[in-house]
């Protein structure tokens, strides 16, 4: 597993790139952020580890890929870290978003 600190995440598009990293971190700061997902490894299972501070501060969109248990993504914490996996086994068609905790604080 690869670490990559995405720093203050200024709104915009945020991409996060499997070939960077696996694990990913990164502050919500200011205005919405949506989230892309690139160079998915195009065979095997692949992940992503995402943990988000202040992801709830601020509007967080996904990639339209991802599938969240439930059919709702969850409401992140305005003030504290979350955890969020993603799991795709078909080079990124399909994501399978969960939580993986959330308020660590």
């Amino acid at each position: 597993e690869a670490l990559h600190n995405m720093g203050s995440i200024g709104g915009g598009t945020q991409d996060i790139d499997f070939t960077i990293a696996n694990v990913v971190t990164g502050t919500v700061d200011t205005s919405t952020t949506t989230f892309t997902f690139s160079n998915v490894p195009s065979t095997g299972v692949s992940s992503l580890t995402l943990i988000l501070t202040n992801g709830g501060s601020q509007t967080v969109n996904w990639p339209a890929s991802v599938t969240w248990g439930g059919g709702t993504a969850p409401t992140l914490t305005s003030a504290g870290i979350d955890v969020l996996t993603f799991i795709t086994p078909d080079g990124g068609t399909t994501f399978y978003g969960m939580t993986g905790g959330l308020n660590f604080s």
